[in-house]
């Protein structure tokens, strides 16, 4: 969907990224991740066509958004780490306000105005004013406006700055829900807990270098797994020979429980459980492990250090 290749962009005296190459994929929420410095901010302006690299170039569905930024900024929604909102006007003045700067014919505007309250839970707001709304509020309001045009990607530049953990677990469940309805994000921030809830890849940048990116998984694309860790109310020493039969990959697996690798859906855990339940085993928990972003992504930087 979208592409970067061999990005290079050069501050005066400083080189803030250098050869960058990577795909993101359809309907996914990636980690933007790496310390402060390490040139994510210059990345995400690169994708909005808001700054020229000096090498390489980013495609948005085969098309060089540096060639046609105006049509590419129809497909992306953008949202900066410093946002500014028109304080005097009321939520539903700054949405038609945005509608129009994006171009959005006269007639589908209230429509999309509508739905875009609806998307971030500011229905019944429409008649306060930016001004008087909370930090948690206007952040919603800012996003609102990134993708009143129903774009296909959007760029949010560490969203979470400032909210407390009420808006923050609030925003979480918006970022999951635009995925669910077909947009693609990407989502920047140095403090890895505001994204572990809803990350599903992860790009690691370090001194303007890409270290790292691919699901948060783990596994290769395609191929995505998630570890469940099995318990029994008593020692069964045929929890292997069940498992074995199965053809599930085993991790550590012990009479009393097991901790096992199975295809990430719903439908392979089902499929796993019953066959426990049939074989008569006393399953007393059945849990997945999701693995911890922060383990991610100090695994992946450690092999970078490595490397070189």
């Amino acid at each position: 969907m979208l592409s970067v290749e061999h990005l290079s962009y050069d501050y005066p005296g400083t080189r803030a990224l250098q050869d960058v190459s990577f795909t993101v994929a359809p309907q996914s929420i990636t980690a933007l991740v790496g310390p402060n410095g390490a040139g994510k901010t210059t990345l995400l302006r690169c994708m909005a066509a808001l700054a020229e690299p000096i090498a390489g170039r980013v495609l948005l569905e085969g098309q060089d958004i540096h060639e046609e930024p105006r049509e590419s900024h129809k497909a992306m929604g953008y949202l900066s780490d410093f946002f500014g909102l028109y304080d005097e006007l009321t939520v539903l003045q700054c949405l038609r306000h945005q509608a129009a700067a994006q171009g959005v014919a006269a007639g589908a505007r209230a429509e999309l105005v509508e739905r875009a309250a609806q998307r971030v839970g500011l229905a019944d707001r429409l008649r306060q004013r930016a001004g008087a709304l909370s930090r948690g509020l206007r952040q919603r309001l800012a996003i609102a406006q990134a993708i009143l045009h129903e774009p296909r990607i959007v760029l949010l530049d560490e969203p979470a700055s400032g909210l407390d953990p009420e808006a923050r677990q609030s925003l979480s469940e918006l970022l999951l829900k635009l995925r669910a309805e077909g947009m693609t994000l990407i989502v920047s921030s140095h403090i890895l807990a505001e994204l572990r809830d809803y990350s599903s890849h992860m790009l690691i940048l370090r001194d303007g270098r890409l270290v790292h990116h691919g699901p948060v998984s783990g596994e290769a694309e395609g191929e995505a797994q998630v570890a469940v860790v099995i318990e029994l109310a008593e020692a069964d020493p045929r929890l292997a020979e069940v498992l074995a039969a199965e053809g599930v990959d085993s991790v550590n697996v012990k009479s009393e429980g097991a901790r096992v690798l199975v295809p990430d859906g719903a439908a392979a855990r089902q499929a796993l459980l019953r066959r426990l339940v049939e074989a008569g085993l006393p399953v007393s928990a059945f849990n997945v492990e999701r693995r911890d972003l922060q383990d991610a992504y100090l695994s992946q930087v450690k092999k970078g250090d490595d490397a070189g």
